[in-house]
Formats: C-alpha cells, structure tokens, sequence
C-alpha cells in the first residue's frame, strides 16, 4: 500500500488513487464475506449480523468514509435488518447487503427525490452559480464542464467569469475551456477586486440576456479568514440560486473536514464531487452528504469536459458496495456511440458487405470515447472486475493504441482490402508505425476473428451466436 499521512488526528488520509483503490476493493471483498458466511439460515437476527455489520463498519472506514456517517449508516442498518425475511433465492448475506445498499442511498440522499440533485433556475435570469472549494479541487474545470452541460443538456446560454484574482493562471484557464465548450466569458484581471469582477459580470449578463452565470472563486491550499470573507462577500452581493462546494473525492477525512468549514461559511446548496474516476466507488460522497446535509448535485468522472454527470444516490451506493454502474455504461454508450455509423456497418454486415480495416478502427474508436477499458470496466460490477484482475489495464491499452497506429499506416486500399496484405507491405506497415512485424501480425490475426464473428452475423447468424453464448453463460444449457 501507498504511503499514508496522519491528517490533524483524523484516520489516515492515503496519497495515491491506486491505495485508494486498494481500500474500496476490500470493501467489496468484506461484503462478498458477508454473503458467504450467512447461509442457510430462515431471518436477519441480532446475533447472525452483529459480526457483518462488524465487517461492514470496517469496510467503509478503510473506504475513508468518515467515522459520524459510518455510525449513522450502522444504525440505521441494525434497527432496519432485525427480523427481516429472508425471501425467495436470497441469502441472509445478500438480504444485509440489499439493506446496506439501500439505508446507504438513503444517507446519500436518495430520500430526497430526484429533483434535490436538478440545478434551481427558478429566478430572473441569469440563474448565478457560484463555485466554491479549495485549490486543486477542480473547481476552473468544472465550471467548464457545467457550462457544457448547461448549454448542451438544459439549452442554456452561458456566461462564465472568473473572479480569482490570485492565480492569474486560473483566469486564462476558465477562457480556455469556456471556448472549447463553446459558451460565453467575461474577462477579469489580477488587479481587480473580486467582488467587482462578479457584478461586472452579473451586469454583462442581464444586458446580454444570459440565462446563466457562472462564478468560479479563488481556492486556498487550505481554508483560512481571509478567504471565507472574501466569497461570502461575493455571495452577499450575487445572492446566487446556486452555492457549490466543489470538492476533490480523492481528499478521504479531509474533505469532511473542508465541507464542514464551507458550510458554516456558506449557506451551500449542492456538493460536487470531483476526480470519482480516482477513487471510482465514491466513499467521499457518504461523508461529505452527511456533513454537510446538503445533495450531492454533479460528480466528475473523467478529465475530459464531457466527464461531468448528475449524481444519483442509488446509483453511487451500488458503486460504493462494487455493484458496479451498469446505467452509466449505458449512458456512455450512448452518448459516445455514433449510432449512423453502427447502424451503417449493421446494414453491411447483413447485406452480405466485408468487414475491413476501416469497421475496426471505428470499433477501436468507439470505445475509446467510453473511456478506455479502464473506463469501462469501473463500470462494472465487482464480480467481473475481479474476473478480469489478471489483465493489466494499462497493456491492454497501450496494445489498443499500437492497434490504431497501424491501422493508420495502412494505405486506403489495404484497410479496405486487408488481405493485400503480404510480406513486403507488413514490413512497410510495421516501420510507418515504429512496431516490430509481430505486432502487425498479431493485429492481423485479431482482426481476423472479428471478421469471422461478424460473417456469423448474417441472415440468422446473430440468434445461433446468442444461443451458443447462452450455453456458455453459468446456469446456461448447451
């Protein structure tokens, strides 16, 4: 395990993703203990679940949950669990954990209904969000994120604005990935107040008819007088329908310690949680929630300034106990998928077309815009991440890459006709993408059972394929 710091007395606060890593998978490894050892026996009683909830405890304090939510959660769990059936196929295991998973999402905020994680416009426009966390937390990137979300999801027009006069770094950043997004930014300097930055900005937009503003604040390393002052004078003076606290999920204890300290500054409306592809089941967002009192409105998945999604308590409880989040690999997918081009290629194959060089790069492609493997397989739940732990990550990948390099060294006619491939163009193949012939080799044996899988997809193949697949499936018949 990584090295780990002690945190102002509270439990350990480890440095690196992969230790965090480490904890939330023996959380799920805790839980699957719990499942196999409670067999065979008719209800959840008192003394068959004192030593899983036990393990359970562990589990979320190794997760750095912090210790005030984990006691709640416990609680809540014990006074629901006691004489609870155990029905139908479930195990007494599988009945605690359906009870955990569900008083979890309630601490998550479940009970509050889906519209406490749904941004408030209901004001004149522009609606001010006001953006506020420490340094290093991601607040600059994601008020980018928002504002593409906004424009993009809710049809809005943004206006951002940045009034961090102490990092001129951090104006030039918001102008970055303000453009990218393709919405709307007001410039600011270092050697204007803040506060006037902000009504500035709030004037610009009334005149311009903007339906949103967006205030990204100047963070600290940590929290201090002086900055509290400085942001609780910005709001007094936007009165924004939106405060957010804006907080790195990687910070373990330190985050309820930070949330705690912004919310007595702030009368807060919403949390989000930043870098969840770190720390990818969310143990921050138990704590943080229960600090604060305050919904968990948006969690950053991903660097990229489409990596910004609404939160959803079911969904993050499923996560935190290694359910995996099927629904958000179905929502990449769909986001990340050029449907014309599937459909196209669906029709191909089925008209009897080819599968080339050029239908295997747009697959390559594709699942690149969800993320990677790595991406797609946080996704997932525990069971099959555990199934695939023999694979390296991080080979794989860098094997995909290598894949697509040579894809793009070949000439037009080879990707359309792969079998022109011979010796001579291997080695011409190989050089145009700094690749030994082997690997040009095994990309061309890969390549070709895709094809062969797709000539089983014409007239009834796909039903035979489902059908063998189905034998191979546990429980399946072959």
């Amino acid at each position: 395990m990584a090295a780990c710091e002690e945190s102002s007395g509270h439990a350990r606060t480890c440095l690196n993703s992969e230790s965090l890593k480490t904890m939330l998978d023996n959380l799920t490894q805790r839980l699957a203990k719990v499942v196999k050892t409670m067999r065979g026996e008719a209800r959840l009683t008192e003394s068959n679940t004192a030593e899983m909830l036990r393990e359970v405890r562990m589990a979320l304090l190794e997760a750095d949950v912090a210790l005030p939510a984990v006691r709640d959660l416990i609680a809540r769990v014990k006074e629901k669990a006691m004489g609870e059936e155990v029905i139908g196929s479930l195990t007494p295991g599988q009945a605690l954990v359906g009870v955990v998973q569900k008083e979890m999402a309630h601490l998550m905020g479940a009970d509050l209904g889906p519209e406490a994680s749904q941004l408030s416009f209901a004001c004149q426009p522009p609606a001010i969000i006001l953006m506020a966390g420490l340094q290093g937390a991601g607040k600059t990137t994601t008020a980018g994120k928002l504002a593409k979300y906004l424009k993009e999801q809710k049809k809005k027009k943004v206006l951002t604005v940045s009034a961090d006069v102490y990092r001129p770094a951090a104006i030039a950043q918001l102008q970055s990935v303000t453009e990218q997004v393709g919405a709307d930014f007001f410039p600011s300097s270092a050697t204007d107040k803040p506060v006037d930055i902000a009504l500035a900005a709030l004037d610009y937009a009334k005149k311009h008819y903007h339906d949103v503003l967006i205030v990204d604040t100047a963070g600290r390393l940590g929290i201090d007088e002086a900055m509290m002052q400085e942001i609780a004078a910005i709001h007094s003076a936007l009165n924004p329908i939106e405060t957010l606290f804006v907080v790195d999920a990687m910070l373990g204890q330190d985050a309820v310690n930070t949330a705690k300290a912004f919310n007595d500054a702030l009368p807060l409306t919403g949390v989000v949680l930043t870098k969840l592809d770190g720390d990818a089941r969310g143990g921050a967002a138990l704590s943080v929630r229960h600090i604060t009192g305050k919904p968990v409105k948006f969690v950053g998945v991903a660097e990229k300034l489409d990596g910004l999604e609404s939160f959803d308590p079911q969904r993050m409880a499923n996560r935190v106990l290694g359910m995996g989040d099927i629904l958000a690999l179905v929502e990449s997918a769909q986001k990340s998928i050029d449907v014309e081009a599937a459909q196209n290629l669906a029709h191909k194959i089925k008209d009897g077309g080819k599968f080339d060089m050029n239908d295997f790069k747009m697959q390559i492609s594709q699942m690149k815009n969800m993320g990677g493997l790595s991406g797609l397989m946080d996704k997932l739940p525990a069971q099959l991440q555990q199934a695939a732990n023999g694979a390296n990550m991080d080979v794989a990948e860098k094997q995909i890459r290598r894949m697509e390099g040579i894809i793009n060294a070949m000439t037009p006619a080879e990707r359309a006709k792969p079998e022109l491939i011979k010796a001579s163009r291997k080695r011409r193949i190989a050089t145009g993408a700094g690749v030994q012939i082997q690997e040009v080799n095994r990309m061309l044996a890969q390549f070709e059972q895709m094809q062969s899988m797709m000539k089983k997809l014409r007239g009834g193949g796909m039903m035979k394929m489902l059908r063998s697949m189905k034998g191979m499936m546990p429980g399946g018949r072959r």
